[in-house]
């Protein structure tokens, strides 16, 4: 039987770095409802996440589903899990899996999500499904902003770290890459929902703390992140520079490479 599915975009408006984020004007739309649109052509069911009435307001307004949740969470993840307990209450339905797609990612593709979808449709098992991308350059491979995935024979998670994982003993930095086959993390989860619901209960953990990479509790308490690959990067925005870097290029730059 075909599982269901329901995507969830975790979104807040305080930020550090750039503080109302989602509510950003990219060329005419707002930042969260370019996501949203993106996501909705690959999920039939999408509600945004926040726990910010502005925001909230702002998806109604330009039609979309929303969901208030705590202003206590840890995380995006921790944020889906209460999320989707809380929709299927108030709808009376029940979804086999969340998608979580992160709110500053207006430019994501459908392409990506539905990839991500697979694990699930091949395999009900499947506990969490992830997305990698191939490392062709070593600059890259040494970036401690960029996450690395080791991965087992069957295409599991085996470990994430900000270094590049494995070294090649015994080689130049620089020859690593036409030596081993390198992969970076690409920021979009799918979880079972109901391991998306034992997530939210797990103490940090140490690996997570050391790298600071969330994804590293699951593994130390026993979880499969099973990976796919996709030969696109997302286009997160981090900062009011960011964006302004991509509409001084033009958007359709970014939409023309779904």
């Amino acid at each position: 039987m075909t599982p269901k599915f329901i995507a969830i975009i975790p979104s807040r408006y305080g930020s550090s770095r750039f503080p109302g984020k989602p509510l950003a004007d990219i060329a005419g739309k707002l930042m969260i409802q370019r996501v949203y649109e993106q996501v909705i052509q690959a999920v039939e069911e999408v509600w945004v996440a926040t726990d910010d009435e502005r925001i909230a307001a702002a998806v109604r307004g330009f039609g979309g589903k929303v969901v208030m949740t705590s202003v206590d969470h840890r995380s995006g993840t921790d944020r889906c899990a209460e999320a989707v307990r809380i929709v299927c209450r108030e709808t009376g339905r029940d979804f086999d899996v969340v998608i979580n797609v992160q709110g500053d990612e207006p430019f994501v593709r459908p392409g990506q999500i539905s990839i991500l979808k697979k694990p699930f449709t091949e395999d009900p098992d499947t506990e969490i499904a992830t997305l990698i991308q191939r490392i062709y350059e070593t600059e890259v491979l040494l970036n401690p902003a960029e996450a690395k995935v080791a991965l087992d024979i069957h295409g599991n998670a085996i470990f994430f770290s900000r270094l590049p994982i494995p070294m090649i003993f015994k080689s130049e930095q620089s020859e690593w890459i036409r030596n081993f086959s390198y992969y970076c993390h690409v920021g979009i989860y799918a979880y079972r929902t109901d391991i998306l619901e034992k997530l939210g209960k797990l103490p940090e953990g140490l690996l997570e703390k050391a790298e600071s990479l969330e994804q590293l509790r699951w593994l130390e308490h026993g979880y499969k992140i099973k990976t796919e690959v996709t030969d696109h990067a997302t286009v997160g925005i981090d900062t009011p520079e960011d964006l302004k870097r991509i509409v001084d290029e033009g958007i359709e730059k970014y939409y023309a490479k779904r």
